[in-house]
C-alpha cells in the first residue's frame, strides 16, 4: 500500500510539474543536433528527486548527507535547464555534491586513491547518462533496468542499503516512463532528470561496491560506459571537439540514420544490459574476467556497428574535407 500511495502521489506531482512547465515556457526546442523534431516540456526527470525525497521524508531521514547532495546536483542542474549556467558553477555544485555523496559512502576515512578514483568515476558516469539522454524512453528504461538489478541483488544476494530507497526510486522512474517512454513523449527527462537518476545510480552502486570490495559490479552500467568512452575515442579520431553537441552515439545513429523508433532502440539497449546484467549475476565468481569479456564484445558490436552504418551520417567526409 506503501508503494501504491507513492506512486499517485508522484504521478499527480508530475502532472503539477507539466503545468508549472507549460506556464514557464520550460520546453525543449528542436535543433540541428536533436534526435526529436516537436517541442516538448523539459525536465520531467525532476521526479526522481520527489522519489527520493519521499523515501527521505518517510523513513527518519535516512541517508542525509546523501539527501544534501542530490538537492544541490538537482537544483543546479533544473537552473540550467531552464537557462544556461556556467562550467564553473556546474562544477562547483557538482564537486561539493560528489563530496557530500563521499562522505555518506564514509570515503574520507579510507586512503586518498580512494577519493580521487571515485571523483574520476563518478564525473564520467554522470556524464555519460547526460550524454545518452538523447531519445525517448532511452533513461527511463535504462534506469529500470540497473535499479531492478540493484533491488535484486540488495534482496537476494548482499545487502548494502535500504531496499525501500531503490523500490521508491523505481516508483518515480515508471511514473516517468509513462509520460516519455512513448512514441510522442509528453515531457523529457531534461539535464535535472539525467544528472539526478546518474547521481542516485551511483550512491547505490557506490554502496554496493564498497560492500563487497568488487569493482566489477560496474557492469551494471557496461551499456552506457562502452557506447560513452568508444564515441569519445571516435569523435577525437575525427578531430573533433568532444565538448559540443553531436549525433554520433550509436543510439543516435540508429533512431536518425536509421530511423529506427525511439521505444525500439531505448527497448534495445535495456534488453542488451539486461542480459548483460543477468550474466554477471549468474557468473559472479568471475567477476573482473566476465566485466572485461562485456567489455570486450561490447566494443567488437559497436565497432562493427560504425564500420558499417557511420557513412550515413550527415557530418561524415571520407577525405576529411
Amino acid at each position: 500500500m506503501y508503494y501504491v500511495i507513492v506512486l499517485v502521489l508522484l504521478f499527480v506531482a508530475e502532472l503539477f510539474y507539466f503545468k508549472i512547465a507549460d506556464k514557464c515556457n520550460i520546453i525543449d526546442k528542436p535543433n540541428e543536433r536533436s534526435s526529436h523534431t516537436k517541442v516538448t516540456l523539459r525536465g520531467g526527470g525532476i521526479i526522481f528527486y520527489f522519489g527520493v525525497l519521499a523515501y527521505f521524508l518517510t523513513n527518519h531521514w535516512e541517508y542525509p548527507w546523501f539527501m544534501l547532495a542530490l538537492t544541490l546536483i538537482t537544483f543546479i542542474s533544473f537552473v540550467d535547464d531552464i537557462r544556461s549556467t556556467s562550467q564553473g558553477v556546474r562544477l562547483v555544485f557538482h564537486f561539493s555534491a560528489m563530496a557530500l555523496m563521499f562522505w555518506q559512502w564514509g570515503l574520507f576515512s579510507l586512503s586518498w586513491w580512494w577519493i580521487v578514483v571515485a571523483l574520476i568515476v563518478c564525473t564520467g558516469i554522470i556524464n555519460a547518462y547526460n550524454f545518452m539522454d538523447g531519445i525517448n524512453g532511452i533513461t527511463g528504461g535504462y534506469s529500470l533496468v540497473v535499479l531492478a538489478a540493484l533491488a535484486y541483488i540488495n534482496a537476494r544476494m548482499v545487502p548494502f542499503v535500504e531496499q525501500a530507497l531503490i523500490c521508491t526510486v523505481l516508483c518515480s522512474v515508471l511514473v516517468f516512463c509513462f509520460f516519455n517512454f512513448r512514441k510522442k513523449a509528453r515531457c523529457f527527462a531534461g539535464d535535472v532528470g539525467s544528472v539526478g537518476i546518474a547521481f542516485v545510480v551511483l550512491f547505490l552502486i557506490g554502496k554496493l561496491i564498497i560492500a563487497t570490495g568488487d569493482f566489477s559490479w560496474i557492469v551494471l552500467l557496461a551499456v552506457y560506459g562502452v557506447d560513452s568512452v568508444l564515441t569519445i575515442i571516435h569523435r577525437l579520431m575525427l578531430h573533433e571537439n568532444i565538448g559540443l553537441p553531436h549525433r554520433k552515439h550509436m543510439y543516435q545513429l540508429m533512431a536518425n540514420e536509421l530511423r529506427m523508433p525511439h521505444v525500439i532502440v531505448s527497448l534495445i539497449y535495456m534488453s542488451v544490459q539486461a542480459v548483460v546484467i543477468a550474466g554477471g549475476i549468474c557468473f559472479k565468481e568471475y567477476g573482473y574476467g566476465y566485466l572485461a569479456g562485456v567489455v570486450l564484445a561490447l566494443s567488437i558490436i559497436y565497432v562493427l556497428f560504425m564500420k558499417r552504418y557511420f557513412h550515413l551520417h550527415g557530418d561524415f567526409h571520407p577525405h576529411g574535407k
